[in-house]
C-alpha cells in the first residue's frame, strides 16, 4: 500500500512540474475605444418642398477605435432643440458607417414634431453616442448646433365643379366635392383640416371656415351648404358670384399650412330663415330652458311665395305674465321685440297677461307682430258651421293639445271643408294679422296649404277625428280617422276578457270631444282607450307618468306609450275621456 501511494504522489508531482514549465497563451484583449468627434456639413438648412427627397445635411464622426470589426460599431445620432439637454430627442441608429444624412422631408417632419413655426429658423443640437454592437463601451460625442427653417408643404386642393347652381327645393342634394393631398408629407402626427372660403379677390383677409376633421382628405357639400358659403361671402340670394376656397392644415403642435386656391362660381338662392321663441315661460311649460334660444320652440314658416322668409307664426300655450322674444336662429345675435304691434330689432320683450293658448305672428317685411288667441276650427259645407267663419267658434273648434297641435271631433256630412284659425277669411294679404285657412289635395296624412284647396270631400257622413299637426314646422299636415266609437280595453275591467277590443265596453259620446262610461275597475291593472273594435284603430295611452290618482285629470297621448293604471282599490268608477282637453279623469 505504501508503494502505491508513493507512485501516485510521484505522478502528480510530475504533472505539476510539466504544467508549470509550459507558457500560457495570451487571452484576447480589447481597447476601451474613444468618444467620437461630430461635425456637420452645414450650420443652417432652409429646405423647400422641392427638397423633400434631397439630402440637405450630412453628419460625420471620427472612428471610436474599438478593437473589433468596425462594421459592427453602433452609432446613435441624437437631435433635439437647443437648451433641452436632449430630453425630447429624435434618434437615428447607424451601424458600421461614420456618416449619415437627412432629406428635406425628414428634417421638416422632425421640426414640425417640435411645434416650430413655419418659415422661422430654429436652432437644434446634435450628438453621437457610440458603442460596440452589443451597446457596451458607450461614449457620447461633442455637441454641435445647426439651424433649420421648416417649410409649409401644403396640400394640393381640387374641386369637382368650378360652377354650381342651387335651389331651395334641392338644397339637400350634393353640389360639390373638394379633395386634397396630404399636408406635411412625412409628418406622423395628426393633421386637422378645415376648408376656408372668401369672396374672390379678398385674399382671405377674414375667411370663414367649414370644419372637416382629422386626417380626412375630402369634403362633400350640399347645395344648401354651397349656397351658405356664397351668402356668407357677400353674394346676395338669387345672384351669381365667385367664391375662393383653400385648405387650412394644422398639425397637433400648431403648425399651419394653406393650400392653393380654387374658385367656384355659385348661382345662389334665398335660403330659409328660422325663428324661435325664447322666454321666461319655457321651463314651466316643457319648452326647454328659460330664455334659451337653443331649446326654444320654432315658429312655423309661411311658405307661400310672397310670404317666404317674411311671415312666421306659432300656436302655443303661455302662462299669464309670460315674457318672450323672437330670435333668428338659435342665438341672440339677431332678436326681435316690440310694442303696439311694431316689431323692432332688440326691442322690448313681448308679454301676455292671461294664461291661455296664443297665436304669435311676426311680419319681417313690414316689421309688424300680432298676438291673439290661438285656435283652430272646422269650416265648410260638410260641417255644422257651413262656409261662414263667424259660426266656427266655439262650437266647431278643435282642442288645443300642445304647441302647434290641435285635435277635434265633429259630425261631417258630404261635401267640402277646411280648417281655419279665425272667424273670418283671409283677404289675400301677407301680414301678421291675417287669418289662415288650411286645405289639402290629399287624404289623411297629407301636407296642408295655407289658403289651399278644400279638403277631399267626405264620402261617408259621420263623426270624424281630425288632427292639425304642425309639430314638424317643415311639414304641416292633418290626420283624419273615424270618431264613431271609443272603447276601454285592458286587463283591469271586471267581467271583460283581457285585451279583447271587440268584447270591451264602449263609451258614450257627450259631444265636444267628451266620452264617458261607468264600469268596475280591478285594482292595479292596465287599461287604454281604442277608437274601434280591433287593434290598429286610433288609441290613447298614458302621458301622466303612471298616475293612479282619482278625480284628477291625467294627460293622454296617441303616439305610443304606457298603459293607464287603474286605481289602487277595486270598485265602480266613472271615466271621462276629454279629447279636446287631452285628458282622462277617473272618479
Amino acid at each position: 500500500m505504501k508503494n502505491t501511494l508513493k507512485l501516485i504522489t510521484l505522478v502528480v508531482a510530475s504533472v505539476f512540474v510539466i504544467t508549470a514549465c509550459t507558457k500560457v497563451a495570451d487571452l484576447p484583449y480589447y481597447e476601451n475605444g474613444n468618444a467620437v468627434t461630430l461635425t456637420s456639413s452645414k450650420t443652417a438648412v432652409a429646405p423647400a418642398p422641392a427638397d423633400s427627397l434631397t439630402n440637405m445635411i450630412a453628419f460625420s464622426w471620427t472612428n471610436p477605435d474599438y478593437a473589433s470589426d468596425a462594421n459592427t460599431f453602433k452609432y446613435v445620432l441624437e437631435i433635439d432643440s437647443a437648451g433641452r439637454n436632449f430630453t425630447q430627442k429624435v434618434s437615428k441608429i447607424v451601424t458600421g458607417s461614420l456618416t449619415t444624412s437627412f432629406t428635406g422631408k425628414e428634417l421638416n417632419a422632425m421640426v414640425l414634431s417640435y411645434g416650430f413655426t413655419l418659415g422661422v429658423p430654429f436652432t437644434l443640437e446634435a450628438r453621437v453616442v457610440s458603442s460596440y454592437g452589443n451597446n457596451n463601451e458607450r461614449y457620447t460625442s461633442n455637441v454641435i448646433t445647426f439651424a433649420i427653417t421648416p417649410f409649409s408643404d401644403p396640400s394640393v386642393l381640387t374641386t369637382a365643379n368650378t360652377s354650381v347652381t342651387g335651389t331651395l327645393a334641392t338644397a339637400g342634394q350634393l353640389s360639390n366635392t373638394f379633395s386634397w393631398t396630404t399636408s406635411f408629407n412625412g409628418y406622423t402626427g395628426n393633421v386637422t383640416y378645415a376648408l376656408q372660403y372668401d369672396s374672390a379677390g379678398k385674399n382671405f383677409v377674414a375667411p370663414q371656415e367649414v370644419p372637416v376633421g382629422v386626417n380626412l382628405y375630402s369634403k362633400a357639400l350640399t347645395q344648401g351648404e354651397m349656397n351658405e358659403t356664397a351668402l356668407n361671402s357677400g353674394i346676395p340670394g338669387g345672384n351669381s358670384g365667385k367664391v375662393e376656397y383653400r385648405l387650412k392644415a394644422t398639425t397637433a403642435q400648431g403648425a399651419i399650412a394653406y393650400s392653393n386656391v380654387v374658385n367656384v362660381t355659385i348661382q345662389s338662392y334665398l335660403p330659409i330663415l328660422r325663428f324661435y321663441l325664447p322666454g321666461g315661460y319655457q321651463a314651466a311649460t316643457g319648452n326647454g330652458n328659460n330664455w334659451d334660444p337653443g331649446t326654444a320652440p320654432e315658429l312655423i314658416r309661411d311658405i307661400r311665395s310672397d310670404a317666404l322668409n317674411k311671415l312666421y307664426y306659432i300656436y302655443i300655450y303661455l302662462p299669464g305674465g309670460s315674457e318672450f322674444k323672437v330670435t333668428q336662429g338659435r342665438a341672440w345675435d339677431v332678436n326681435y321685440g316690440g310694442s303696439g304691434g311694431d316689431l323692432s330689432p332688440g326691442g322690448a320683450n313681448f308679454s301676455v297677461t292671461t294664461s291661455g293658448f296664443y297665436r304669435i305672428s311676426i311680419d319681417r317685411a313690414n316689421m309688424k307682430y300680432d298676438i291673439r288667441e290661438g285656435r283652430m276650427g272646422f269650416v265648410g259645407g260638410a260641417t255644422g258651421a257651413g262656409w261662414t267663419p263667424p259660426n266656427v267658434f266655439p262650437n266647431y273648434a278643435l282642442g288645443n293639445s300642445a304647441t302647434n297641435l290641435f285635435v277635434g271631433l265633429t259630425d261631417f256630412t258630404t261635401g267640402g271643408w277646411k280648417l281655419i284659425d279665425h272667424n273670418d277669411w283671409n283677404n289675400g294679404d301677407i301680414t301678421a294679422v291675417n287669418a289662415r285657412s288650411y286645405g289639402a289635395t290629399g287624404g289623411s296624412g297629407s301636407t296642408l296649404e295655407i289658403n289651399g284647396a278644400n279638403m277631399p270631400d267626405i264620402t261617408t257622413a259621420g263623426r270624424y277625428r281630425v288632427i292639425w299637426d304642425g309639430r314638424n314646422v317643415d311639414n304641416i299636415k292633418y290626420e283624419m280617422s273615424p270618431g264613431t266609437e271609443m272603447r276601454v280595453v285592458g286587463n283591469g275591467i271586471q267581467g271583460v276578457p283581457d285585451w279583447n277590443p271587440g268584447a270591451s265596453p264602449q263609451m258614450t259620446y257627450s259631444g265636444n270631444g267628451v266620452w264617458t262610461i261607468t264600469i268596475t275597475l280591478v285594482a292595479d291593472r292596465d287599461i287604454k282607450f281604442l277608437a274601434g273594435n280591433d287593434w290598429g284603430a286610433f288609441d290613447y295611452e298614458d302621458n301622466s307618468g303612471g298616475s293612479t290618482a282619482t278625480g284628477t285629470p291625467r294627460k293622454i297621448k296617441w303616439e305610443g306609450g304606457d298603459n293607464f293604471k287603474t286605481p289602487g282599490v277595486t270598485g265602480s268608477y266613472t271615466i271621462t275621456l276629454d279629447e279636446k282637453a287631452q285628458t282622462v279623469t277617473i272618479n
